[in-house]
C-alpha cells in the first residue's frame, strides 16, 4: 500500500509540473522520457563536511558540453572568443555556480545553467532541474529531456546546439517540488540576463510554472497556450514573442493524439516567428 501511495504522489507531482488540471490515463510511451525524475539524486558514499556550493560543483572547462549522457546529444562548449558566449560563460562560472541566494544552494549537487547556441533564435525555458539534471549539470537530460530532444531533432529538424535550453531555477528543488516564490525571485535575474544576452526571436515556455514565472501570471497553461504573449525584458527594446505549451512530462503521461497535436501546433507557431522552416510546409 505504501508503494502505491508513493507512485500516486509521484504521478500527481508529474501532472502538477505540466500544469494539467486532471489526472490523465497512462498511455504507452515508446522511447520518450521525463525531466523530473522521481528517483532521488545519488549521494556520495562519504559526504564531506559542509561543502560550499563552489566545492560541491567542480569547475568545468566551459559552461556547457559537460557530461556525455546516453541517448542525449552532446552540445559543444561555449566559445570564449564569441562576445555573447563569453558573457554567458562568465555568468555561469563566476555567479551561478557559487550562488547562495536561496536555500537550494545547500541541497543541490550541480547548478544547471543551460546549454545551446548563444545566438539561438528560439529559447526553451522549463521550470527547474530534476534529479538527472542535478546529477549531470545539464538541462533536460532525463526522460522528459529525451522527449524534448525528439521534438527538436525529429520534429523541428534541428539540434540541441541550434536552440538554447534552460530553466527558471538553476538548482533542483528537493523532491522536484514546486519552486517557491523566494527561489524564483532569487534566480529570475539570471534567466532575464540570459534571455537579454541571447536575444532570441521567440521564447517557448514549457509547462505552467515556467510560463507563470516569465509572464508573471497565475493563469493555467490551458489558457496560456495557443496565444502569442509579449515578454518585455528591456523597456527600451521590443518585447520578445513568447509561446506557452505543455511540459514534455505532461506528454509522457498523456501521450494522446490531441495532446501531441497541441504541442506540435505551439512549436510550429514558435518556429514561424523565429524564421525556422517548418518541415512539410
Amino acid at each position: 500500500m505504501g508503494s502505491i501511495r508513493k507512485q500516486l504522489r509521484q504521478r500527481l507531482e508529474l501532472e502538477r509540473l505540466s500544469g494539467a488540471d486532471s489526472l490523465p490515463r497512462l498511455n504507452r510511451l515508446g522511447t520518450a522520457s521525463r525531466e523530473a525524475n522521481p528517483e532521488p539524486a545519488p549521494v556520495d558514499a562519504e559526504p564531506s563536511p559542509d561543502p560550499s556550493p563552489a566545492q560541491r560543483q567542480a569547475p568545468a572547462a566551459a559552461a556547457q558540453g559537460g557530461d556525455q549522457i546516453a541517448g542525449i546529444e552532446t552540445v559543444p562548449p561555449l566559445d570564449p572568443a564569441d562576445d555573447t558566449a563569453a558573457q554567458l560563460l562568465a555568468m555561469d562560472v563566476d555567479e551561478v555556480r557559487g550562488c547562495t541566494k536561496c536555500p537550494l544552494a545547500r541541497t543541490r549537487r550541480k547548478t544547471v545553467f543551460g546549454e545551446g547556441s548563444p545566438h539561438a533564435s528560439l529559447v526553451f525555458v522549463g521550470e527547474a532541474p530534476g534529479a538527472d539534471e542535478d546529477a549531470h549539470g545539464r538541462p533536460f537530460v532525463g526522460r522528459a529531456g529525451k522527449l524534448l530532444e525528439d521534438i527538436i531533432v525529429k520534429g523541428m529538424r534541428l539540434s540541441r546546439h541550434d536552440v538554447f535550453i534552460c530553466n527558471v531555477l538553476k538548482c533542483r528543488p528537493p523532491d522536484n517540488r514546486t519552486p517557491q516564490p523566494d527561489e524564483v525571485a532569487a534566480c529570475s535575474p539570471f534567466l532575464w540576463r540570459q534571455l537579454s544576452l541571447i536575444d532570441p526571436r521567440v521564447i517557448v515556455c514549457l509547462g505552467a510554472s515556467a510560463a507563470q514565472a516569465l509572464l508573471k501570471t497565475t493563469e493555467p497553461i490551458g489558457r496560456l497556450r495557443g496565444l502569442v504573449h509579449n515578454l518585455q525584458l528591456d523597456p527600451m527594446a521590443p518585447p520578445i514573442p513568447t509561446i506557452c505549451t505543455y511540459h514534455p512530462a505532461y506528454l509522457l503521461r498523456n501521450y494522446t493524439r490531441d495532446a501531441r497535436a497541441k504541442v506540435w501546433d505551439d512549436i510550429q507557431k514558435a518556429m514561424k516567428i523565429a524564421g525556422i522552416p517548418v518541415p512539410g510546409k
